[in-house]
């Protein structure tokens, strides 16, 4: 089981990276996109409640630290302006899909449909669950952003790998402990849960860096093949190419 939660978390990794490098071709449009339906699958799948190991968690955590990932390329590739354009359009989708999905469960099934039950079950979200959710939403990746651009900025373009572990893994930490606690607290012991999922981000956190790293590589092959773009045009690329 294990070997097949690495494989995901692997997969998934190199499948948000694969799609940020076309993002050279595409634009910051085509990453943002991959960001907000990261996020909307991490709704989703947060409903079912999973076992690592001995730990419990939401089955949406790997796809949502892998949101991190990506923003994170976006900071580093189309600056924080369009980093946060992401986080908020995540946080928009977010909140459209809590009033999508509270609409169908109060609209009218017909008599013969057997699923209105299951379907409840599956989708609907606490209040406390919701507002645990954007919180640490808004908050964890408001974070991730700034400390990402500040830490750019004081290495002068350096040290890809500082800034991407220390703004992913403190803004994982703020996110586990702000959601645990609004969601959970009175309920269910939080400090298991809140170890559990922080383990699993952490791990995420550490793998990812090598996908980064791989992106900045394809894009670095890219302008080199085409003759070196503009500095402005590349959106920096070569200024990051000796980070």
């Amino acid at each position: 089981m294990i070997e097949f939660i690495l494989l995901w978390i692997i997969v998934t990794l190199a499948g948000a990276s694969i799609i940020a490098a076309l993002g050279e071709k595409y634009g910051s449009g085509l990453t943002i996109g991959v960001f907000v339906g990261l996020v909307v699958m991490a709704q989703i799948l947060a409903n079912k409640i999973v076992l690592f190991g001995t730990f419990t968690l939401p089955a949406g955590v790997i796809v949502y630290a892998t949101s991190f990932l990506v923003t994170d390329i976006l900071c580093e590739f189309y600056g924080k302006r369009k980093a946060l354009e992401a986080v908020w359009g995540g946080f928009l989708a977010s909140i459209l899909l809590v009033i999508a999905v509270e609409i169908a469960i109060a609209w009218p099934a017909p008599v013969w449909w057997q699923g209105q039950a299951a379907f409840e079950s599956t989708l609907t979200l606490t209040g406390r669950i919701v507002l645990g959710s954007l919180a640490a939403y808004l908050i964890s990746q408001n974070w991730d952003v700034l400390v990402f651009h500040w830490l750019r900025e004081k290495t002068a373009g350096k040290h890809l790998w500082l800034r991407n572990n220390a703004s992913t893994m403190t803004s994982q930490a703020l996110d586990t402990v702000i959601f645990i606690s609004l969601a959970f607290y009175g309920v269910l012991p939080v400090v298991p849960l809140i170890i559990g999922q922080y383990l699993v981000k952490l791990i995420i956190a550490a793998l990812d860096t090598p996908f980064l790293y791989a992106v900045k590589w394809v894009r670095g092959r890219r302008i080199k093949s085409e003759g070196g773009l503009s500095r402005k045009s590349a959106g920096g690329a070569d200024e990051w190419l000796s980070g």
